[in-house]
């Protein structure tokens, strides 16, 4: 049976419904369920969108929707396939359908594959879902979906976890260079393939199939859509564009201030300086350990006074020995879980917030508000501390809808989004949260996400790069990477200082230029009480690593300063549009097809073009120069050398240890 409910097309069978909405210009909401009443929840689609004029028509042929350029057509039996009809009524989305059910249809088949596939989880009042769609052209390209630790730009043909953990973060939209974008506006752990014979997504735990899709002419135009509906990130605060400094960890008051004395009386620039985790007593305290940190009052004000912000490390976990655990636990502020003990870290007997739950989100803000906030600090590194433990090993309650749905990759959004607000409610305007993972809207509640503990690797500083750039398609500009890697790392090895060189290089061209790592050999202990338990790597200072090294980053330092005013430009852009900040060659010239083939070049903005230098020993490398605008190389000193090159050649370019290779559009 087909509907018409004001403007929206709705069919039924048996106990399915299924409900067809435009949901902005251009673009169709899919909801799909086996429940009497179609769930409420928007999850990622959060933001108004102006109203437009959809068309529906019902013959007994079939149904169908059309808003804008995009059209949504249904079979007799709903079999559902999406047109641009801006491109002369091609198809850019069709269910994958092989069973009988319509004889009349040419992909009839005896396989018994349905393409929306709802299996009862047993005990649960949810579903195992399956939605397949037809790979409609091999040669088609992938982008977005967050940030993986894997060397593919384009996606097609890879198979990605719909979950969080430390370094990956699940943000499920997905760019095709077929002319649309998807949201598949689902929380769940679960899947998705993008085959070359067939394209699915999984739910693991769900009660409805719900996703977004929008037709357009060029990349910029999809990333903005989906931006519109479901948030922009806000404006970028001034500390922001340049240099962040931290390790892991810096363990005393006194250590702290001797490295930003240091920074500062060398004539160096420095905008962040981070406390990172452990500095507490015990997790879940939120407060500084008086024995290592005895007047942080005293030390911030310092810190300040030096041009310096000073960022900490916000755990979501509770240990039970913490002085907050009993008043959160008798008052539901805790995660639960199916069986066995309340532990979702160990060795101890460690619980996460709930933060799916106001109350919950409320009573963290306001403890680490006095602790922190109140004493001058302004930014927080909300590390979800190991999140795979949180999402996928047991389901997290939902606070107001009960136990058995899995909402796993909801928790870093609602986390980030107590600490927006709150930073809202004392009048901070331009709030910035440094967050380990994100999900689709994370951008809105001011999430900095950062690419986890990540090797000190060549081939893991080759990855970092194509979770950067995804990561910006996915909706999520302000990007960081650990700076040198993670894991591991000697400076006083000649080989780690060359790929630090590398890695510092290519910071300068991130969102956020940032260093950190946990730096080898380990350092002593200092004591037995509060945090002391955790070592600290060796230093991590541009200083640290050698005179030439630290001449290297000294220049990069100050073109990092000379870029400043550009930088906020296009952090301005991502607040108003929602671009990215750093974009592959094919955002900023569809047009030119061989933008489409690089994956180890990309643009910072419009202006800059960067090639980093990805392989040990590399001294030269070639450059492609898209089609559509003229080149000039840009020294490490930010001055334009050399000849103007006309786009759409290959160019080779000297690489010595001192220099990247970058050009300007000219």
């Amino acid at each position: 049976m087909f509907l018409n409910d004001q403007g929206a097309l709705v069919y039924r069978f048996d106990s399915e419904t299924l409900r067809i909405e435009a949901w902005g210009p251009n673009a169709l909401r899919v909801r799909v369920t086996h429940e009497a009443n179609l769930p409420t929840e928007n999850w990622a689609l959060s933001e108004a969108v102006p109203a437009t004029s959809p068309s529906v028509e019902i013959s007994e042929q079939g149904a169908s929707i059309r808003n804008g350029r995009i059209k949504a057509r249904l079979s007799q039996r709903g079999k559902l396939v999406i047109t641009d009809e801006g491109r002369e009524g091609q198809i850019i989305l069709e269910e994958f359908s092989r069973d009988r059910v319509d004889v009349t249809d040419p992909k009839a088949s005896a396989l018994r594959l349905n393409a929306r596939e709802f299996v009862p989880r047993p005990g649960a009042d949810s579903y195992k879902l399956t939605a397949r769609f037809e790979s409609l052209d091999e040669n088609e390209r992938i982008y977005g979906m967050g940030q993986y630790q894997q060397p593919c730009l384009n996606l097609k043909g890879t198979d990605i976890e719909l979950a969080q953990r430390n370094s990956q973060a699940s943000i499920p939209f997905a760019l095709s260079s077929l002319g649309y974008g998807l949201l598949w506006n689902q929380p769940a752990v679960g899947r998705a393939v993008f085959g070359k014979n067939l394209m699915t997504f999984e739910a693991l735990s769900t009660r409805v199939l719900d996703y977004w899709i929008v037709a357009a002419d060029t990349p910029a135009e999809i990333v903005r859509a989906y931006a519109y509906v479901t948030g922009k990130a806000p404006p970028m605060p001034e500390y922001g564009l340049g240099f962040w400094q931290c390790k892991l960890r810096y363990q005393t008051q006194d250590e702290l201030l001797q490295v930003a004395r240091e920074h500062k009386g060398r004539g160096l620039p420095m905008d962040v300086l981070v406390v990172d985790y452990f500095h507490w007593p015990t997790e879940g305290d939120w407060r500084f350990d008086p024995t290592f940190w005895p007047d942080p009052d005293a030390m911030i004000a310092e810190v300040r006074s030096l041009g310096i912000e000073l960022m900490v490390s916000v755990w979501p976990t509770v240990d039970a020995r913490s002085e907050n655990y009993d008043h959160m636990l008798a008052s539901g502020l805790l995660i639960r879980q199916d069986r066995g003990l309340r532990v979702s870290m160990g060795p101890r007997i460690v619980n996460h917030f709930d933060a799916t739950n106001p109350a919950a989100r409320q009573f963290v803000w306001d403890t680490a508000k006095r602790n922190y906030y109140d004493k001058g600090v302004r930014l927080f590194w909300l590390d979800e501390a190991e999140p795979e433990y949180s999402v996928y090993d047991f389901d997290i309650y939902r606070y107001h809808q009960g136990p058995n749905l899995m909402v796993g990759n909801i928790y870093p959004l609602e986390y980030a989004k107590g600490f927006y607000e709150g930073m809202k409610s004392v009048g901070q305007d331009r709030v910035v949260n440094l967050v380990r993972c994100a999900w689709a809207g994370s951008q809105k509640y001011g999430a900095l996400l950062w690419s986890g503990d990540v090797a000190s690797s060549w081939g893991s500083f080759r990855n970092q790069l194509s979770a950067g750039l995804n990561a910006g398609i996915a909706g999520i500009p302000w990007w960081t990477t650990d700076i040198g890697g993670f894991h591991g790392g000697d400076p006083n090895d000649p080989a780690f200082r060359e790929l630090f060189v590398r890695w510092f290089q290519w910071g300068c061209f991130c969102p956020v230029f940032r260093l950190h790592g946990d730096r080898e050999p380990q350092q002593p202990r200092l004591g037995n009480s509060g945090g002391s338990h955790c070592l600290s790597g060796a230093p991590n200072e541009v200083w640290s690593y050698g005179e030439e090294v630290y001449e290297i980053c000294k220049t990069y330092l100050f073109l990092r300063e000379k870029l400043r005013d550009y930088v906020r430009e296009v952090m301005d852009d991502a607040h108003q549009h929602g671009d990215p900040v750093i974009r592959p060659l094919f955002y900023g010239f569809p047009e030119d097809a061989s933008s489409w083939e690089v994956t180890d070049e990309y643009l910072l903005g419009g202006r800059y073009l960067v090639a980093p230098i990805l392989v040990a020993g590399q001294r030269q490398r070639k450059v492609w120069l898209p089609r559509g605008g003229n080149w000039q190389l840009l020294s490490a000193q930010g001055e334009r050398v050399g000849e103007v090159l006309e786009g759409g050649v290959e160019t080779s370019v000297d690489a010595p240890l001192e220099y990247m290779p970058v050009f300007e559009l000219v």
